[in-house]
């Protein structure tokens, strides 16, 4: 973007001709500038209901039952389980409410703890919410299988990891046509799963009603013959083990809040809807779960999950006059379940990408992943998304209880940073806020909670597989400490760059042959850059240096990229063209001072690449002369690597190619950079100030 050090013809890169295959499949593009776009690409409650919220909604088809089976034989606490779930999510819903009204523009996990607790805070809750969204596409694509093939015989299982890779497959391209159309197209499957699960859990606690005062007085027997023979603590313990093994159940409450940008004006009063529709459809759902789990007196049976035996129990003997329609009811129902489960996926691809974006933004991942398709998606997120999962079921084999061990632990970590910040926040603020008590209890009782739930979590799955999730979330915090460093270098190393060339620029001699009787001075160069920055001025310098005498006009042509910063509305979009623009004249106002006639043109579009290549061949049908220019970063030979080349879109290079393809020339300016390079005179740069200082000068 315009105005940023680091941003060198450098960003966006998409191949210019499109398969129509790829535009039947993906839709054809769309257009950042019209004012529309957005209100279309938003969701409304209910639609940010099933897209956000889908992963808490069917989080109730595996975590409680994975609280069920750690009860052991003292299935008389589920109903205790039951209400401590229900209070559970509402108490984390009622936080995350709060965290909308304090970041309306988006109040991630990674969001909150950068801004109220730092830097670090920020990247361990951007890294564990990254795995946890790559754990709940595999766990919800893994459970969705298992619900689907519990229909199905033993003798078929064989085929539930491959099934899995193809539904991975599936939500791969439709989230590359656009979040909203994934949406609309998994909407059915989601009301599908509410109403049917909604109405078997109300007709199985109201038909078995009548057993409540028994089980409730069993109950009351066993558990005074537990406290005589476990005691208060140990039950205790029995109980809090079976409560956070059960943490699934709370996953993907804070979607919403993650997913403010893609929700419909007013964002806050969207999202706080979306919240409470979710709220009390899980706790419903979980607890109602829990608690037929008990009336029931259900059981695990082989290749059936608890659910498919609970919804068995209950309508497998269902009449209409002759006709048997309770099997075909469960039948639907657990249908609706597993494919519900793989629209909770759709959560993942939703908010990954969203935190990839963000992160990618503050230099912790490469700056692809906040980058823009022509679909106005962040191609490079789903696709890692969709990637990195994949590697997650082939590596478990799609177990769910592998992968629900490993799930908890991250979403937790976000969960206790998000509670933490805002009850710093509260205190902080508590001589301005007049109900900072309501709101410090609030975000302080979810903290205590969710770090507890953590604590637990992290001390029960340690040695079954919990430790991979905080190994692999660590590996990640290095990893993102690396591109961190090595775009910090890049930016002094441009800072220097641009502070030893203007001094040079200033001092340089206008060019003596520009208007030389042999008619050498009437050609024209177009130099490509992305900004007023160190690069774009060397290549400008490097040009007059080489080139003297042979051209009298110079083009500066760029296109601005819009990212996933600037897709907030059409205000953005103008000002990034506006920065542009003033960039540029001051390029022109350098050129003018080298003694040569500068225009240029621009254009902002989140297809860099594309919109470069039309500008060019533009400018070559009106001056069939021009030769084109553009500069490329050099890094020291001790600084090239794999990482620096992943890191960069080397833009220039597919230029060149492309231009090469219709007989014109594209000569690549090399300028080395490196970190330890000592800045020539006493000037401190930064991209923007230097071009404030050339359009006063």
């Amino acid at each position: 973007m315009p105005g940023s050090s680091e941003n060198v013809i450098d960003g966006g890169s998409q191949p210019l001709k499109r398969h129509w295959l790829r535009k039947l499949i993906l839709g054809p593009p769309r257009d950042a500038r019209d004012p529309k776009v957005y209100h279309r690409l938003s969701l409304v409650a209910l639609l940010a209901w099933a897209g956000l919220g889908a992963d808490g909604i069917t989080s109730s088809c595996y975590g409680p039952e994975e609280a069920f089976l750690a009860l052991g034989h003292h299935h008389y606490l589920a109903l205790l389980l039951a209400l401590a779930t229900a209070l559970t999510v509402f108490i984390i819903s009622a936080s995350y409410s709060q965290t909308i009204d304090l970041f309306p523009t988006g109040g991630g996990g990674y969001t909150v703890a950068t801004t109220l607790l730092g830097e670090t805070a920020g990247l361990v809750s951007g890294c564990a919410l990254i795995v946890d969204y790559l754990l709940t596409v595999a766990v919800s694509i893994s459970s969705g299988t298992d619900a689907i093939f519990s229909l199905l015989p033993m003798s078929w299982h064989w085929a539930k990891l491959w099934f899995s890779m193809f539904v991975l497959l599936i939500l791969i391209t439709i989230n590359l046509r656009g979040v909203k159309e994934s949406v609309l197209i998994l909407f059915p499957l989601f009301m599908a799963f509410v109403v049917m699960h909604a109405w078997l859990l109300s007709y199985g606690l109201l038909s078995h009603a009548h057993r409540m005062p028994e089980v409730v007085s069993s109950g009351y027997t066993n558990l005074r013959h537990d406290l005589d023979t476990l005691g208060l603590f140990g039950l205790g313990l029995l109980f809090l083990r079976a409560f956070s093994l059960g943490g699934g159940t709370f996953t993907g409450i804070e979607a919403v809040a993650n997913g403010l940008p893609i929700l419909r004006e007013p964002r806050t009063v969207t999202g706080k809807h979306a919240m409470s529709y979710m709220a009390f459809s899980l706790a419903f759902l979980a607890g109602g779960i829990l608690a037929c789990y008990l009336l029931f007196d259900v059981a695990p049976q082989p290749g059936m999950t608890l659910n498919a035996v609970l919804f068995g129990k209950i309508a497998d003997n269902w009449r209409l006059g002759d006709v048997a329609i309770g099997r075909f009811i469960v039948t639907v129902t657990l249908l609706s379940e597993g494919s519900l489960l793989f629209v909770a996926a759709q959560t993942g691809f939703a908010d990954c990408p969203r935190v990839l974006a963000t992160m990618a933004s503050d230099r912790w991942v490469p700056r692809r992943f906040a980058s823009l398709s022509t679909r106005l998606v962040t191609q490079d997120g789903v696709i890692f998304t969709g990637l990195a999962s994949a590697v997650i079921l082939l590596v478990s084999r799609g177990n769910v209880s592998i992968l629900v061990a490993l799930y908890a632990i991250n979403v937790f970590i976000t969960f206790t940073l998000s509670q933490l910040g805002m009850s710093v926040h509260w205190w902080q603020s508590r001589r301005s806020e007049r109900r900072w008590k309501r709101k410090l209890l609030v975000n302080g009782v979810g903290c205590i909670l969710t770090s507890v739930i953590l604590v637990l979590t992290v001390v029960l799955k340690f040695d079954e597989g919990g430790w991979v999730t905080l190994a692999i979330t660590g590996m990640l915090v290095a990893l993102c400490y690396t591109v961190r460093r090595h775009y910090d270098q890049l930016r002094a190393a441009l800072t220097k760059l641009e502070a030893r060339i203007l001094p040079e620029l200033h001092r340089a001699e206008k060019g003596e042959a520009l208007a030389t009787e042999d008619g050498l001075g009437s050609s024209i160069a177009v130099i490509l850059t992305g900004g007023f920055n160190g690069l774009g001025l060397a290549t400008l310098l490097n040009l007059h240096r080489l080139f003297r005498g042979q051209f009298k006009h110079l083009i500066f042509v760029g296109v601005g990229e819009i990212d996933s910063r600037a897709l907030k509305g059409p205000k953005e979009i103008e000002r990034l063209e506006r920065s542009l623009a003033e960039d540029f004249r001051a390029y022109c106002k350098l050129a003018s001072d080298l003694g040569y006639q500068a225009s240029f043109r621009l254009a902002v579009s989140p297809d860099v690449v594309a919109d470069l290549y039309r500008l060019c061949l533009e400018v070559a049908r009106e001056h069939p002369e021009a030769v084109f220019f553009a500069g490329k970063l050099v890094f020291g030979y001790d600084q090239e690597d794999f990482i620096t080349r992943f890191l960069h879109n080397h833009v220039a290079l597919e230029l060149q190619n492309m231009l090469q393809l219709q007989g014109l020339s594209l000569v690549i300016l090399p300028s080395c950079v490196r970190s330890d390079q000592p800045a020539a005179g006493e000037m401190v740069g930064r991209t923007g100030n230097g071009a404030e200082a050339v359009r006063r000068a």
